[in-house]
């Protein structure tokens, strides 16, 4: 294997002339410079020079090889100086996914403060919910991802319901940077019996028609309102959350969004009432073993956790 120590001293070699002329140029001694050569043949397994009295004349093969140094050392260079910038956050590129709810909350806080303190670190965003999120992150083509996931709900005696602890889920082989604990809300029209309510137990809400969020979001409002004694009569689902709030303001129906999804559009024409018992999820930063060690990744892990808190909920 050739070392790039060794392309260093046959280049000082070949462009002075002598081992005692490269090695005052390389700032060593003269039986340094001999036993770098006589290694550097070894490892080509050719004679590099030609030692003809007190001077040195390259064979075809240190041609050669002096030819390629140049740009082999000048790359090297480069890819020192780059590592080094990526090391000290002067450069670097962190590929984030996050859910949408998160990507209009915590995630604008937490990269305008990254870009202020360190400008040279570039993110991209993508937006995904669990699981696919999770995939991403673990098939390589992300760095970061903002997910959630919901308290596990055990059915209680008398139609009632209370959430044990999150479950684990499948996520042991990454590493979990818990941010805040996000709540969950009924969303009532603003001329509904139970808008001017302090809070709201899900099953007063048995009858009404529902307007259903994301996928997993659905599943998990179906499991909470069969745990009170009630299947829910599902009218409309979207993704698009602007669009839950907009069908229940229009009056067509209730429904159950985090706060943190709350937060993120302007609700017109709705109330918002606290359920009891509450139903949480919990909102994590998830990132692979190797990655969390990487500078741009830990730094942006950091200023998630900074928004959490300054959210309140962190």
């Amino acid at each position: 294997m050739i070392e790039a120590r060794h392309l260093r001293v046959l280049r000082a070699v070949a462009a002075t002339g002598s081992f005692s002329a490269a090695a005052r140029q390389l700032g060593c001694t003269q039986p340094a410079v001999s036993q770098q050569m006589k290694a550097l043949e070894a490892s080509v397994g050719t004679p590099l020079l030609v030692r003809t009295g007190r001077e040195m004349r390259l064979t075809q093969a240190g041609e050669a090889l002096v030819r390629h140094a140049s740009g082999i050392l000048a790359g090297l260079t480069a890819a020192e100086e780059e590592v080094a910038a990526i090391a000290g956050l002067r450069a670097g590129r962190v590929r984030l996914v996050s859910f949408p709810s998160g990507s209009s909350t915590l995630v604008p806080t937490a990269l305008a403060a990254l870009r202020a303190a360190h400008p040279g670190t570039r993110v991209s965003l993508e937006e995904a919910e669990p699981p696919r999120s999770v995939a991403l992150l673990r098939e390589g083509d992300c760095d970061l991802a903002l997910a959630f996931r919901y308290e596990k709900v055990r059915h209680g005696t008398g139609g009632g319901s209370r959430e044990a602890p999150a479950a684990a889920e499948d996520w042991d082989d990454l590493v979990v940077r818990p941010l805040l604990t996000d709540r969950l809300v009924a969303l009532v029209p603003e001329r509904h019996r139970l808008a001017r309510a302090e809070s709201v137990a899900i099953g007063e809400l048995a009858h009404e028609p529902w307007i259903a969020g994301c996928p997993r979001c659905r599943g998990q409002l179906v499991e909470v309102c069969e745990g009170a004694g009630f299947t829910p009569r599902i009218d409309f689902a979207t993704d698009d959350y602007p669009a839950v709030v907009g069908l229940v303001g229009a009056g067509l129906g209730v429904a159950v969004l985090p706060q943190l999804a709350v937060e993120s559009v302007r609700p017109r024409g709705v109330r918002t009432v606290r359920l009891e018992p509450a139903v949480r999820r919990e909102i994590v930063a998830l990132t692979l073993p190797d990655l969390a060690q990487v500078p741009a990744v830990a730094a942006t892990l950091e200023q998630l956790a900074r928004a959490a808190h300054a959210a309140g909920r962190g």
